[in-house]
């Protein structure tokens, strides 16, 4: 049996043409859903992939629809390959019911794996260059180094903290962050 998943991440997309391409495909059902493809507990792709049975087989127009980071995809592989499930991608032609379509599988995986690791470490390298020269990520400090250390005056003086944050403009939270319960 074959088993169908379509998925569209908002509900303006419409999944017409994955489901037109899955019944063209031979699947005996399409399971829908609507659903970002970062979320991993999505209902229609659990109920798809509890229905199957050894020997069955789940297809999706393209291998973003089913999971969207490659951990993921593998941990679905990982559990239809020990379940004795096969898999296909119709976009990507890939069918791991044959022995070439796991071998392209596992290419597909390694390359994919390859990239991440050279973005991470470009980034990391990037990031460690803008910290030597002086450059620090991240937001902008809500207040200045005057600001703290009168807040932590008025602190000393047992002023409300909803007082003087409204005095300096920010949150109690950004308040609380800003200055460590140590120095209150």
């Amino acid at each position: 049996m074959q088993i169908g998943y379509a998925r569209v991440s908002t509900s303006s997309q419409t999944i017409d043409g994955q489901i037109d391409a899955l019944t063209k495909a031979g699947c005996d059902r399409v399971f829908e859903e609507t659903a970002s493809g970062a979320r991993t507990d999505r209902p229609a792709l659990r109920q798809a992939l509890e229905m199957t049975r050894g020997g069955d087989v789940i297809v999706c127009y393209r291998l973003d629809r089913i999971a969207r980071s490659l951990p993921h995809l593998i941990e679905i592989m990982d559990d239809l390959n020990k379940r004795g499930i096969g898999f296909k991608s119709l976009s990507e032609n890939l069918d791991t019911t044959s022995s070439g379509g796991r071998l392209v599988f596992h290419i597909f995986g390694a390359v994919a794996n390859f990239e991440l690791d050279l973005i991470r470490e470009r980034t990391k390298a990037g990031l460690d260059a803008a910290r030597k020269r002086g450059r620090v990520g991240g937001r902008p400090s809500k207040m200045n180094q005057v600001q703290i250390n009168s807040a932590k005056d008025m602190f000393a003086k047992g002023v409300p903290a909803t007082e003087f944050a409204a005095a300096f403009s920010v949150s109690v939270p950004t308040l609380y962050r800003t200055i460590p319960a140590s120095s209150r």
